[in-house]
């Protein structure tokens, strides 16, 4: 692949409009596989997504103009598959499986475009909503997060000249090679790119990739990013996320269909796939809750994905569960991925050595970390904790409640009914940065 002068880039903005979304495929794979899903088997939901900007003294309304945030999320609407793509779509095997994309899918998929969103201004905020048929708004959460944050990096770099932008970029990158460097050190590392929606830029975290692959060799296992693992011939890598049971559980009537509502969604998501993706994400209404009502069958899964506790205190809970059920940990995989840095990386990999298969997804810190690397201190270039969540389901309430009560999402009376009927044990209130 060709290598591009970043600061150059950015600094030549000569053009009319350089995309941020270069393609429907610039997304997280784990899109995909829940599109898949929803397609199958919630072709008539409604589903509303809702941008939230977690770091709320940082006022996005008055950092990115309004008129260069219509175009991108014009521009993305624009977006269709390409020929290549479906090709390699179609015709590539994933987590070892052919054709894991069932034929009527793909060409559905084949036409698919982006719905419209609607975009106001609140106390210095976006309001950004998407409302439609599930299977359509789902594909925004990528993109909008992506095009905020990239719209966002490239305001705060707007007066920087071109020798300024190359001494950011060498120190950004000398920064991201130190800690390939550190990551070199652990044997029998396993660890991905999960940085796609908060990422500084599609070319930087196209060259984030590019050194992983270099640098740490086998280690790197693959990108979330469909577009960058198709260029790159790398493996595309995800899972499954909090919306699948966000709106099971918002469609539920009765409370007994609501303790369901976890469990159901893995049940549904068996049906379609097996293996290595059978991974149990738990803290959508608490971890201790969907623990302390699992059946047995999930324990048969291959593992687990704690996202929202502290990655040492919900490892062990987990390890804990699964001896309890009498499964050997030895035997199960743990995906660590919250808020992830070199630090944290090595640390956790040094607990659970020996005691559990481990693979890390290292996001925003991997793809987003500038700090210090500016000839001057520029706020605009460090991180913010934004996301797009499902706000509402088919006219009802979509709800998260997170190990941490700082990630909580949904109505607040609803939030509280979910803590009563859930439970709040063991919920850890951290700092949310990233």
């Amino acid at each position: 692949m060709a290598k591009t002068d970043i600061a150059r880039r950015v600094y030549n903005h000569a053009w009319k409009l350089d995309p941020i979304i270069r393609s429907l495929i610039d997304t997280d794979f784990y899109k995909l596989l829940m599109l898949q899903m929803i397609w199958k088997l919630y072709p008539d939901v409604n589903a509303t997504f809702t941008l939230i900007n977690r770091t709320k003294r940082v006022r996005l309304a008055e950092e990115i103009d309004e008129g260069e945030l219509r175009e991108q999320l014009d521009h993305a609407r624009t977006l269709r598959l390409s020929k290549k793509e479906m090709i390699w779509l179609a015709g590539n095997s994933f987590y070892g499986r052919a054709q894991i994309f069932e034929p009527e899918f793909l060409a559905w998929l084949s036409h698919f475009q982006l719905p419209e969103y609607e975009l106001s201004k609140k106390d210095g905020q976006y309001v950004l909503d998407f409302h439609g048929s599930w299977k359509e708004t789902t594909m925004w959460e990528i993109p909008a997060l992506a095009i905020i944050n990239e719209l966002r990096s490239r305001s705060a770099m707007r007066a920087l000249g071109p020798f300024t932008l190359d001494v950011l970029y060498a120190r950004a990158k000398a920064k991201m090679w130190s800690k390939v460097e550190r990551l070199r050190e652990l044997p029998g590392l396993r660890i991905s790119d999960f940085g796609t929606r908060r990422r500084h830029s599609f070319l930087w975290q196209r060259w984030c990739v590019e050194a992983l692959k270099e640098g740490i060799g086998p280690a790197f296992t693959g990108t979330s990013n469909v577009l960058l693992a198709m260029d790159s011939d790398l493996e595309a890598v995800g899972t499954n996320a909090h919306e699948l049971p966000m709106v099971t559980a918002a469609l539920t009537k009765t409370d007994e269909e609501l303790s369901h509502a976890p469990y159901k969604v893995l049940r549904d998501w068996n049906k379609l796939y097996g293996g290595n993706l059978l991974i149990v994400l738990p803290d959508s209404f608490g971890t201790a809750a969907f623990l302390r009502d699992a059946p047995e069958w999930v324990a048969d899964w291959t593992g687990f994905r704690p996202d929202s506790a502290p990655p040492v205190e919900g490892g062990e809970k987990i390890i804990e569960w699964w001896k309890k059920m009498g499964r050997d940990p030895r035997q199960k995989l743990l995906i660590f991925s919250d808020g992830l840095d070199v630090d944290a990386i090595i640390d956790t990999y040094k607990h659970f050595e020996g005691r559990v298969r481990m693979s890390f997804g290292w996001g925003t810190n991997l793809t987003n970390d500038f700090s210090g690397c500016a000839p001057t201190e520029i706020s605009g270039l460090n991180p913010i904790s934004i996301v797009c969540k499902v706000s509402e389901a088919n006219g009802h309430p979509a709800v998260k409640l997170s190990d941490n009560p700082q990630k909580a999402t949904g109505d607040p009376a609803e939030v509280e009914r979910y803590l009563k009927f859930f439970g709040a044990e063991d919920r850890t209130e951290q700092a949310v940065l990233v």
